[in-house]
């Protein structure tokens, strides 16, 4: 999608000109959604005057070096500026409805009991590494741990503006090839873990729930949280009976908190349900995959006998596998971006 200067300050204007209208905190939810546009629209003006200005002062440091001065830092700015160009550009392409919104991550482990676990508690810290590089908050909204070592799942809130444009390109199954570290004969093993996104959304976005279409359970909450968290059936499991969409917050202090933060991940799965058009393939993004297992994985990460990661969908390749581990993920989500330009 071109990006439109003149159109997005024109929209600037008028969103601007609704809120000093006498009216407009009259209706809280219309009010709501234009300050989150405005913001929004505000944001990509913002970056685009910033990418000019630093352009503007590469085109003076080529003027002086034309001129035969010798300025140090000249090639250290083209290079700064070529990456703001990358970072410009395929934000432009996060124009989802939601892609602008926080982003609810769950990760599963696959079948293999420890192994898959761990694999499963790698990832966790490589998407917390990645949101941590972004300036994202990162929050725990349930966290069951395994039996020896890993998780048994996990979910995340990350906040920050395009995290689910982000994150939504990783969605699917994740596979790992290493040397076991829990294998006492050194053998090699192929563990699988599964990522699903959803956007979180706010009381703007209209989604009906009705009362006989759920199940609300409760349970005692799990891992850490304090003496209060662990004393009370405060944990709440909501079960949405139309699709088997299953969520489960467990990390606020109250039952009604968590209650509420549940319902708030229900709804983000039913919008990206309604937005992907995806009723007959609800596998794909309910975070409930049928088959964590060889042949449906996104991205191979190979530990041994060589060092190597690579995304099935679009063949990038990176050969530094602690980097992206350490949460440069960065190549994979743009070229997968990329691919989605229609």
């Amino acid at each position: 999608m071109p990006f439109d200067l003149a159109k997005l300050v024109g929209q600037i204007e008028e969103l601007q000109k609704k809120t000093e209208s006498a009216d407009f905190w009259n209706d809280q939810k219309s009010a709501q959604i234009v300050l989150k546009e405005l913001k929004l629209i505000k944001l990509k003006v913002d970056q685009y005057n910033a990418l000019a200005e630093s352009l503007d002062d590469v085109l003076v440091m080529l003027e002086l070096v034309e001129e035969g001065e010798q300025l140090e830092g000249f090639a250290e700015a083209i290079n700064e500026l070529s990456e703001k160009l990358d970072r410009f550009r395929v934000e432009t392409l996060l124009s989802g409805e939601y892609d602008s919104n926080n982003a609810i991550i769950s990760l599963h482990p696959g079948a293999g009991g420890t192994e898959s676990q761990d694999w499963a508690e790698m990832l966790l810290r490589m998407y917390t590494r990645w949101a941590e590089k972004k300036g994202y908050k990162v929050k725990t909204l349930d966290l069951q741990p395994g039996d020896v070592a890993g998780i048994k799942s996990v979910t995340l809130l990350i906040e920050g503006v395009n995290a689910y444009g982000y994150l939504k390109t990783e969605r699917g199954v994740h596979r790992l090839v290493r040397i076991s570290p829990f294998d006492s004969s050194g053998r090699r093993h192929t563990s699988f873990a599964s990522l699903d996104v959803s956007p979180e959304v706010d009381e703007t976005v209209e989604i009906e729930i009705l009362p006989d279409d759920i199940r609300i359970d409760t349970f005692r909450a799990s891992g850490a949280g304090g003496q209060h968290i662990n004393k009370t059936d405060s944990a709440i499991r909501i079960t949405h009976l139309k699709t088997g969409i299953v969520v489960q917050c467990q990390n606020e202090r109250s039952q009604h908190q968590n209650k509420e933060v549940a319902m708030g991940m229900l709804k983000g799965k039913l919008v990206e349900i309604l937005e992907q058009e995806k009723m007959d393939r609800l596998e794909d993004i309910k975070g409930d995959y049928s088959q964590i297992a060889w042949g449906s994985q996104i991205r191979s990460y190979v530990f041994h006998p060589y060092t190597m990661v690579k995304d099935h969908r679009t063949n990038v390749e990176i050969g530094n596998v602690a980097s992206v581990m350490d949460g440069e993920l960065d190549s994979f989500m743009n070229a997968y971006l990329n691919t989605m330009v229609v």
